[in-house]
């Protein structure tokens, strides 16, 4: 072939080394980050105002200027206290929820490679500077324009800039938008423009998106709607029988309203969304990122977990084993990606003229290869070779250095690249074309045994073949990843390069092994008692996947043979009659993981699938959870999911699915405390004058009960730990009501608990002439404090410290209420002796047993019938 032929390669071959630091410090302070113009802060006076007009809070804000109005000061007073509380308290709930949801979207931020002072490094995508080379393959999300410099096969889904489906080919010259998606081949590319000043910016710079709520959030704000119906028709009525009673209008007005308001928890969706958010930094800690806060929710309800094979359930470190030539068969030992072992020729060193055929193999993995190896950093305490780049292909690196193979960047300038096919799901083998020194073109392959060992690729004898493919067999069911590696030689440069992938002869097979990781059984074992069911989704040999399914204990569950693998063959030729009864899939392309997917959806089963590849975006995004792997995956599945694992353990969504659990249980948990609470104060003034308590509670005193429940020990609730039999129990069932599985049983009777001790209080304190009123808000107050505690999933833990002390906080200022002079002529309390006192604190040990006896009493049941957990939340 002639140099003008190689001129002519699909490829363009031209050194960029990219920008020094010093330079691209220098820009980066000039231009600023790479990102499109962010959403405007919401200012602390639109917080505010937001605040102020909420139907409820403009209730009280009448209230104020009625008690005004009739000259009720002191109600006048605690009324505009309690606005100015809750509005405080809104606003800084608001702003620390933002916060933690800022934080979060930080630490989703897209990475890009780039090279500088001719070093490849990983940097946060808004790094990226004008002048940057760029590089980019198979699944990155383009960080900036760019233009290329050198291209591979770039096929780019530019569908969300231009809505044009069909994804376009790059050659050198083209420009790359920002945001746009690699689908297929490598490239280098010079950025040209940034943040706002890219095509992703300026269209950006055009739209104001608002926040949409939350599921969980719309399920509240419906049930809070009911609750204010129902509640406002109770305070009408208590507000008739107190106007039949003779009391005066502004009075029960004024007390019908505070009623209403305190019986509704009006900050449920501002606690929800701290809750959330909270427990997404909480997941942080545990090594799982949340891109979406509507995930933490739906985490507790997973009852599918989807997961692929390497670097799930397997170390994702491979280790080439065992290599198998027509002339020498081989094992290397050795872990990791240090280049140190040795090869071994039936339990002895290799000889020299045994090597040969293992060079020649290894040598074509080696250009056949986009992986880079990172000597190990002495400076660092656990200092070893990491790998830049496929796992596998790595690996395979790793064994040409043992051997004693020409390095990669010799061969790059030996045998330069300068066509390639890249390795894809559905032709499973990778081809790339070099030069020779003259007018020939070598032709180096590597694949699935089952895509390289066909007489359409290779030339070898068919009788060759079948023995190759007795020993990729056995390899893989061994456990082994195998491949086959073929090469030939051409005169001529073919176009497309998959037509060079024929006429070549086979080098051999290698064996490559990816042991499961040490805890990978025990976190199946632990999705398995949570009601999870584990799903392994691979596209490897079907042997390979039986095995290491056999080694983690994930067959024999199916409900079919215990040995049974699905193959993606199986599934296309419509074999496998129901895809949930199947535990193991192999072979499977990406339309076959959608549809897996999508027949446990249509189950009824909540769904997280693990994925890491641009093949596995499309059942992430599907997914009622996708779950990305952090450090291996690429941009396009970390984008697509819900769910990013900075370790990539399966164990972290175990833990994910716990923290779900806990911020849903604690949401449910404040809702049985708030709502019991609200319906013991309107019961107490419905039955109250019908035992002889003329108005049983003032206004302000309803207003300062509620701030003391809601306000201080309610937030606190949300921080209290998972309760210990969470994982213990079958996922709660996604259409169940939020005060489904007991919760309104649990209510209820804390409800009328609270009720009968509060006015228990008030009748005792009444026959013994002692003050009466204030005895009932102090026993209503203390009740309700025993319960908070009572409710406690863990109830000496130490984990959760605020809420004892807003417990405590609360108690005195209820003692503050009553002892404060200030504070007890503006709510009309007396001062009590110890007799009142006893009688009143007797509530808290009332509510706190009616809350303990309530979590057994009342246990959920699952659609079978069975129950669904030991302990209540």
């Amino acid at each position: 072939m002639t140099r003008s032929a190689v001129d002519r390669a699909p490829v363009l071959v031209r050194e960029t080394t990219g920008l020094t630091q010093e330079e691209a410090a220098r820009r980066f302070a000039v231009g600023g980050p790479n990102e499109v113009t962010s959403s405007k802060p919401v200012r602390l006076h639109k917080r505010v105002l937001a605040q102020l007009t909420d139907p409820l809070i403009m209730v009280l804000l009448g209230a104020v200027v009625l008690t005004l109005a009739i000259g009720d000061h002191p109600d006048a007073i605690v009324i505009g206290l309690v606005v100015l509380v809750n509005t405080t308290v809104g606003v800084a709930q608001e702003i620390r929820a933002d916060n933690a949801v800022a934080a979060l979207s930080a630490l989703t931020a897209p990475h890009a490679r780039v090279r500088r002072d001719g070093t490849v490094c990983d940097l946060p995508a808004t790094s990226v500077v004008p002048g940057d080379a760029l590089l980019v393959g198979e699944g990155d999300i383009v960080a900036a324009d760019a233009e290329l410099a050198e291209a591979s096969a770039v096929l780019v889904d530019e569908s969300m800039l231009t809505g044009e489906s069909v994804p376009v080919d790059k050659n050198p010259g083209a420009t790359l938008s920002a945001g746009t998606v690699v689908v297929r081949g490598r490239g280098v590319a010079v950025v040209t423009a940034t943040g706002a000043s890219s095509a992703l910016g300026r269209i950006a710079a055009l739209l104001d998106e608002g926040r949409e709520p939350t599921p969980l959030q719309r399920r509240l704000a419906a049930l809070g709607r009911v609750l204010a119906v129902v509640t406002l028709a109770l305070c009408v009525l208590v507000f008739a029988l107190g106007l039949v009673r003779g009391l005066p209008l502004g009075t029960m007005a004024v007390t019908a309203i505070s009623l209403a308001v305190a019986a509704v928890p009006e900050s449920l969706p501002a606690v929800v969304t701290l809750a959330l958010a909270l427990g997404a930094r909480r997941m942080v800690t545990r090594h799982a990122l949340v891109r979406r806060l509507p995930a933490v929710e739906t985490l507790g309800s997973v009852s599918v977990l989807a997961t692929d094979k390497t670097g799930t359930l397997t170390e994702g470190r491979m280790v080439v084993q065992h290599i198998w030539t027509p002339l020498v068969t081989a094992e290397l030992s050795g872990v990791g990606y240090e280049p140190e072992g040795e090869v071994l020729v039936a339990g002895r060193p290799a000889e020299a003229d045994e090597l040969e055929p293992l060079r020649e193999l290894l040598t074509v993995t080696t250009l056949c290869n986009d992986a880079t190896l990172r000597p190990a950093d002495d400076s660092a305490s656990d200092a070893r070779w990491t790998a830049l780049g496929d796992p596998m292909e790595a690996a395979l690196l790793t064994a040409a250095a043992k051997t004693g193979c020409p390095g990669p960047a010799e061969l790059s300038v030996t045998r330069p690249r300068i066509a390639e096919a890249p390795f894809d799901s559905l032709r499973r083998r990778m081809t790339t074309l070099h030069e020779t020194g003259g007018d020939r073109v070598l032709v180096c392959t590597k694949g699935a045994p089952e895509a390289v060992l066909d007489p359409a690729v290779l030339i070898d004898p068919a009788d060759a073949l079948e023995a190759a493919r007795r020993d990729a067999a056995r390899l893989a069911a061994r456990g082994y990843r195998v491949l086959a590696v073929a090469s030939g030689v051409r005169n001529d440069l073919p176009s497309p390069v998959t037509e060079a992938e024929t006429g070549l002869a086979l080098l051999g097979l290698v064996a490559l092994s990816d042991p499961p990781k040490p805890h990978a059984a025990a976190t199946l074992a632990s999705c398995r008692a949570a009601g999870i069911t584990p799903v392994l989704i691979t596209g490897d040999h079907p042997a390979t996947a039986r095995a290491v399914a056999s080694r983690v204990a994930l067959l024999g569950d199916s409900g079919q043979t215990e040995d049974y693998v699905a193959t993606g063959t199986d599934l296309a030729a419509g074999r496998v009659a129901d895809l949930t009864s199947v535990r193991v899939f192999a072979r499977t392309d990406p339309q076959q993981k959608l549809d897996i997917v999508e027949a446990w959806r249509a189950r009824g089963a909540v769904t997280a699938m693990t994925g890491d590849g641009v093949n596995d975006g499309p059942a992430l995004h599907r997914a009622d959870i996708g779950v990305a792997m952090g450090a291996r995956g690429t941009e396009v599945a970390r984008q697509a999911a819900d769910l990013v694992l900075t370790d990539d353990e399966l164990s972290t969504v175990v833990a994910a699915v716990e923290e779900g659990r806990r911020v849903y249980d604690n949401i449910r948990r404040f809702l049985v405390y708030g709502m019991a609470g609200g319906a013991a104060e309107i019961l107490v003034m419905l039955i109250g004058p019908v035992l002889g308590l003329p108005l049983p509670l003032r206004a302000g005193q309803i207003l300062w009960i509620n701030l003391l429940t809601h306000g201080l020990t309610g937030v606190a609730m949300g921080a209290e730990p998972a309760s210990p039999g969470a994982m213990r129990r079958p996922p709660r069932p996604p259409g169940q009501h939020i005060l489904g599985g007991g919760a309104w049983q649990r209510l209820l009777v804390l409800a009328a608990v609270v009720t009968t001790v509060s006015l228990g209080a008030g009748l005792g304190a009444r026959a013994l002439d002692l003050a009466w009123q204030s005895v009932l808000f102090l026993a209503l107050l203390a009740a309700q404090l025993g319960a908070v505690l009572g409710l406690r999933a863990r109830l000496f833990t130490r984990r959760n410290p605020f809420l004892p002390l807003s417990v405590l906080a609360s108690a005195l200022l209820a003692a503050a209420a009553l002892y404060v002079p200030f504070l007890s002529s503006v709510l009309e309390t007396e001062p009590l002796s110890w007799a009142g006192v006893g009688i009143a604190l007797a509530g808290a040990p009332a509510g706190f047993l009616a809350a303990r006896l309530v979590r057994t009493a009342f246990r959920g049941t699952n659609p079978a019938g069975a129950s669904e957990t030991p302990e209540l939340p």
